[in-house]
């Protein structure tokens, strides 16, 4: 007996006590095991069988469930991790699984993901107590996009929490201005720019709830069931890189990485979609890409450039600022000249 009215009952086997006349028993199974709660009423009070058997399946399934959650959250982020991770390859599994979790992989998703190592790991941290506070950062994230629960986000070790984040145009709405330019929607780098104001917004709301300082990485979408490994292989390595640069409490992506994008991936695909999309505002504008090309052959001398053009030098300055205007790169300065050239090169070798 592990509980009863009567205290001098508990810890005596239930055998000895039975039969106990007028006792209504409700079994239940509890790991592995078969055992039964029995309910005694009361000498002249109103006793419903019914109603006292339904009380007490309520509260045993209460009672189960939330001795189910911990084992329910490990699931939920061992899954994430190895999905992340590229290493669940049976898509029929991973829908099953991904079902079974009450998670929904059926809106475009992009990954953001938080290095909060400095508030999860520091000195004395029990694994209980991280998992603890891994859930109140996890708690912050469903607060802050008001999602139903928590199912897409999770605990992915190594002080990293990764948000599976929808990211199409209806749930980045709140985030999206009339002057963000439009990449086509099957492009990876579609609603970035909502993207990185919703992933910056919760950045700030995270650095506010859990006062310690954060660093976050912002994925692309991909598409797929495996888009999602390569978008957050994007955001690790925006991360990584702009850690380094920049520092933290900050939200950092390929594309604005500058030079240290082409110099620090080593993922070729990576650095060949950076460079597409950086040039992409300039795919109708063949004289714009000749001016570039003569200014890079003249050594950036403008000078030059307009000669070897046959242009005024204002016509020149107009198509640079033309250039900069579409680009957000100004080829007259040092890092974004280099930009533009090494994204130039890397498209002819590839093509």
């Amino acid at each position: 007996m592990v509980a009863s009215s009567q205290p001098e009952w508990c810890g005596l086997p239930l055998a000895s006590l039975e039969p106990l006349e007028g006792a209504l028993p409700v079994p239940f199974r509890f790991g592995g095991q078969e055992s039964r709660v029995l309910i005694l009423p009361g000498e002249g009070e109103a006793f419903s069988p019914r109603l006292a058997h339904g009380v007490v399946e309520l509260v045993l399934g209460q009672a189960l469930v939330v001795d189910r959650l911990p084992q329910q959250q490990e699931l939920k982020n061992t899954f994430i991790h190895d999905l992340l991770r590229g290493l669940v390859l049976d898509e029929e599994t991973l829908l099953r699984q991904a079902r079974i979790l009450g998670m929904d992989l059926g809106p475009p998703r992009a990954v953001i993901l938080i290095d909060a190592s400095r508030y999860l790991l520091g000195p004395g941290q029990d694994p209980a107590r991280v998992q603890q506070r891994a859930q109140l950062v996890v708690g912050s994230v469903v607060n802050f996009f008001r999602l139903p629960n928590d199912t897409i986000c999770a605990y992915i070790g190594e002080g990293e929490v990764a948000v599976l984040k929808a990211s199409d145009t209806r749930n980045l709405s709140l985030w999206t201005e009339d002057s963000d330019a439009e990449a086509p929607a099957s492009s990876s780098w579609a609603n970035l720019v909502a993207l990185k104001r919703a992933g910056n917004a919760l950045l700030d709301r995270l650095q506010a709830d859990l006062g310690t300082p954060l660093g976050m990485g912002i994925g692309r979408y991909h598409r797929g069931l495996d888009g999602l490994a390569r978008s957050y292989q994007d955001a690790r390595a925006a991360l990584s890189l702009g850690s380094r640069l920049s520092g933290e409490n900050r939200g950092h992506t390929l594309d604005a990485l500058g030079v240290a994008a082409f110099v620090g991936l080593g993922d070729e695909p990576t650095k060949l979609g950076l460079a597409l999309h950086l040039l992409s505002p300039l795919d109708h504008e063949p004289e714009l890409l000749d001016t570039l090309e003569a200014l890079f052959a003249e050594n950036c001398h403008p000078l030059a450039a307009a000669r070897r053009l046959g242009l005024h030098r204002n016509t020149l300055n107009y198509r640079l600022d033309k250039i900069t205007s579409l680009t957000g790169l100004n080829p007259r300065t040092f890092d974004d000249a280099v930009q533009i050239r090494l994204a130039l090169l890397i498209r002819r070798l590839h093509g």
